[in-house]
């Protein structure tokens, strides 16, 4: 017998990782390691890192049952910029 579950995680402060995920993303000063020379077919990346507790609850639902569990962990995010010169989200995960 196959039982489907349906897996869904809700933030308490969504907002607030949008803002933080966007200050990462479009900090203010540049090391310069994007113009550094590098091999053909190759290109210099900036990268910008950023750890973040976030809080919410996962929902776990197989029928018409529910678990609600709630979390706090932290997350690690990343950005890498490269010739375009915008810092593009590439990366994130939880640490726990």
């Amino acid at each position: 017998m196959n039982n489907l579950i349906h897996i869904a995680a809700t933030l308490d402060q969504p907002d607030l990782l949008e803002n933080m995920i966007e200050q990462l993303a479009y900090r203010r000063y540049d090391l310069g390691f994007g113009h550094q020379k590098v091999p053909v077919d190759s290109e210099a990346l900036e990268t910008s890192s950023s750890s973040i507790y976030l809080s919410g609850t996962v929902a776990l639902t197989e029928g018409v049952e529910q678990l609600n569990i709630p979390f706090i962990t932290n997350f690690l995010f990343t950005c890498v910029k490269g010739a375009d010169g915008i810092y593009k989200l590439t990366w994130s995960t939880s640490l726990s």
